[in-house]
């Protein structure tokens, strides 16, 4: 099971920090994607870890994916944000982070946490 949190209203250039509650997975042994969906858009995959991390280009130098594997929690610190970064931003399992562009990869889902980036 996965629980998102951390979501909220933040003005252009500020920062969040997204958590994934990872309950009843294995850190070492999951990649762990984000992905964002808006309004009237395809869902994106904005960043995965697994024993690498990999970002979207358009996050590239903002955002930040780590995991505490003590916690079973990801995390996704976002810097700098932007109007177009606003969605409702879900975590999800899968194998591998190769394909962390790619919903269909990842069978398992949270619920999602929305982030709107508006002055």
């Amino acid at each position: 099971q996965l629980m998102e949190s951390g979501g909220g209203l933040v003005q252009p250039g500020g920062s969040l920090t997204l958590s994934c509650l990872a309950s009843g997975l294995t850190l070492d042994y999951s990649a762990i994607a984000w992905f964002r969906q808006s309004p009237g858009k395809e869902r994106e995959g904005v960043s995965c870890i697994s024993h690498s991390t990999y970002y979207a280009d358009s996050v590239k130098g903002r955002f930040t994916i780590s995991r505490d594997i003590s916690k079973n929690t990801v995390y996704l610190a976002m810097n700098n944000l932007k109007p177009e970064d606003t969605g409702v931003y879900y975590c999800a399992d899968g194998v591998s982070c190769d394909t962390y562009y790619r919903p269909d990869d990842f069978p398992t889902w949270g619920q999602g946490t929305q982030v709107t980036v508006s002055s």
